[in-house]
């Protein structure tokens, strides 16, 4: 589409500086507020999730697997769909689809809070409010765009990005609360009544949408670009469950087991995605060259300030992953801490987090916004360092608050100026386009951050637990291979707060308080290896942001086909620096990925090696082994004699 700069309106979002009727005071803010509002239920909805996973399960009468495909189906949704949601909003009108996504997310969140099975919870939390927040979330994003304009766009992204990134820090406080005091049924049903608000409030947002353009849909697009990213996707979540390279356990596929000759089936799910990608890419450049309109433009990757805001927001998602993993099981497996004090003993992150992201607003008068993300990005590394040098098995609650407030501040300078950059690059009419672009690369990040991260929190706490067993010299040598064996394949019970379960026919209190001791310190060494992973991501990122522009204002009014605002890189430079990126993030994700994987096989040696000599010890048989619940400073062991 090609758009001449002179056509553009003055009476247009875009310039409302020429026009009379551009809103003033609080009636300029009320869209900002209700756009906010959105996404502040989106995230909620998410993170109340995650800390109520427990309450659920016993309350479905079901079990962790089940749950985490409930939360693996919303990440399929929200990867597959995101892009052709944003594209609905250019096409159809943007206000329009955030009003249907609004009303979808709401009848998705009335029948979540009505389940009493798996099924009906994937089918109402995974599927309908999927679809409906893939409505939503790149029109918040790209509203604010055609909203607001210059310095009120600025300050509208920062204050955006500053109740979102409250919202994220706040939701473990709001679920825990909920679910500890009411019920997490209860989170969902006022989901129902913001989404009424958010509909009755729309009427006050300008409607934008492309009016260049025919409102015509690439289907085989959607499909190329589902399919695609749901087999990028799936692989990263399933690869604790398969393997990244050699195969766990065989493939299933409605029923029936595939086995790819000892090869998991992870990089074969991820080379497909990647095919049919490129074929994705190939069918777009065809459909724009017969002048119809592609689902996404390929313009937007050869615009330099995009796709590096872009790729520095899905990296840092990624990295980030490894704080959202490995604090909570540090706060809650060796503090004992109940979710809703997690998220309390997190409110320096949740206070800076919310200083920080208006805050950014402010100084891009003064400072670059290329300089706010990256003195955010120093300020992330440096809460990392601060994080792992401040976590024990001794360390009290204040230790963390440093790390958090840094992180927090860091994090809230970046979040709205990344997002400020990559939409402000791009011509308002592809701006859904752009912003759905700009979320599936964030959602894909976040996605293969946590399976990297839990990969490696898991496989290290495995190994760290075994070792542990295997080397304290006040476990009895005869029942080191049945504890160290069954301690080792349960360490994921600490991640979900189930605690460990270990045994004995027989277990003295000093055996079961030395396992204690064991467990908090694997844990306190695997948040350590966690947050020096997630670092290599940060740096990586703070590396990339080198090649962000410099200049102040960013935001450009012409289509991108006409800007002399933004960089527009030749597509031979663009593939070469897309490659070059790639290949960066790739070793660095293989090296860790081998190095979690070496660690799960080491573990498996290791329980290999435990299980023979249970099989060969008359004196411990394993059979006889009761239970050992290990929940932070309680223990409880019981036998088969003294029942």
């Amino acid at each position: 589409m090609n758009v001449d700069a002179s056509s553009i309106k003055l009476n247009s979002p875009e310039a409302p500086g020429q026009n009379v009727n551009y809103p003033k005071g609080l009636r300029k803010w009320i869209p900002l507020i209700v756009l906010s509002l959105a996404l502040t239920i989106i995230i909620l909805d998410t993170t109340i999730l995650n800390v109520s996973l427990r309450t659920i399960i016993d309350d479905l009468h079901t079990n962790i697997q089940s749950m985490q495909w409930v939360i693996t189906a919303y990440s399929l949704m929200l990867a597959a769909f995101t892009i052709t949601g944003g594209r609905l909003g250019d096409l159809f009108g943007r206000k329009k689809m955030f009003v249907v996504g609004a009303i979808i997310f709401a009848v998705g969140s009335f029948i979540t809070s009505i389940s009493h099975s798996v099924g009906l919870m994937i089918a109402g939390e995974a599927i309908i409010e999927g679809i409906g927040a893939c409505l939503m979330l790149p029109a918040t994003a790209s509203l604010l765009v055609s909203n607001y304009t210059g310095r009120d766009r600025q300050i509208g992204f920062g204050i955006w990005g500053g109740i979102a990134a409250g919202a994220a820090a706040l939701g473990p406080v709001v679920g825990g609360w909920l679910t500890t005091y009411y019920s997490w049924r209860l989170a969902f049903r006022i989901n129902v009544f913001v989404a009424a608000v958010l509909v009755a409030a729309s009427f006050l947002i300008k409607e934008a949408r492309d009016k260049e353009e025919k409102p015509t849909i690439d289907f085989f697009g959607i499909l190329l670009s589902a399919l695609g990213l749901l087999s990028i996707v799936f692989a990263f979540i399933k690869a604790s469950t398969y393997g990244w390279w050699k195969a766990a356990e065989p493939f299933t596929l409605f029923g029936q087991k595939i086995n790819f000759g000892g090869l998991s089936v992870v990089p074969i799910f991820i080379i497909l995605g990647l095919i049919i990608l490129a074929f994705f890419a190939w069918w777009e450049d065809r459909v724009q060259k017969q002048c119809e309109t592609p689902l996404v433009s390929l313009k937007l990757f050869i615009n330099s300030q995009f796709i590096l805001a872009a790729s520095i927001t899905a990296i840092l998602s990624l990295g980030q992953s490894g704080l959202s993993f490995a604090i909570p099981v540090f706060l809650q497996g060796v503090k004992n801490l109940d979710p809703l004090h997690t998220g309390l003993a997190m409110l320096p992150m949740t206070l800076t987090l919310l200083v920080a992201a208006p805050l950014s607003a402010f100084a891009s008068k003064f400072i670059s916004p290329k300089r706010i993300i990256q003195i955010g990005l120093v300020l992330d590394v440096l809460a990392f360092l601060a994080l792992r040098s401040g976590i024990s098995v001794t360390a009290g609650i204040w230790a963390l608050a440093p790390g958090f407030a840094l992180f927090g501040a860091g994090a809230g300078l970046m979040m709205s100026q990344t997002s400020n950059m990559a939409l402000s690059a791009v011509s308002v009419e592809e701006s859904g386009a752009a912003s759905g672009v700009n979320t599936t690369l964030r959602q894909v990040g976040a996605t293969l951050g946590s399976a990297i991260m839990g990969a490696v929190l898991i496989s290290s706490l495995s190994l760290g637990l075994i070792n542990g067993v295997n080397s304290s010299p006040i476990i009895p040598a005869s029942l080191k291979p049945a504890i160290g064996q069954t301690v080792g394949q349960q360490a994921s019970n600490i991640e979900f707060g189930t605690g460990i379960s270990t045994g004995g026919s027989f277990v003295p209190a000093y055996i079961s308080n030395e396992i204690i001791t064991i467990s908090h310190q694997a844990t306190v060494d695997a948040n350590r290896k966690t947050f020096a992973y997630s670092l290599i991501f940060i740096i990586f990122a703070l590396l990339l942001s080198l090649w962000l522009p410099a200049a102040k204002n960013l935001e450009t009014n012409k289509s991108l086909a006409v800007s002399q605002e933004v960089e527009m890189i030749p597509r031979h430079v663009a593939r070469r620096r897309a490659f070059v990126f790639a290949a960066m993030l790739a070793v660095i994700v293989g090296v860790i990925s081998y190095n979690a994987g070496a660690k799960k096989e080491e573990q498996k040696i290791a329980g290999q090696t435990s299980t023979a000599q249970v099989a060969n010890n008359s004196a411990v048989p394993f059979e006889a082994l009761q239970t050992i619940y290990v929940r932070g400073p309680e223990i409880m062991a019981t036998s088969t004699a003294a029942q």
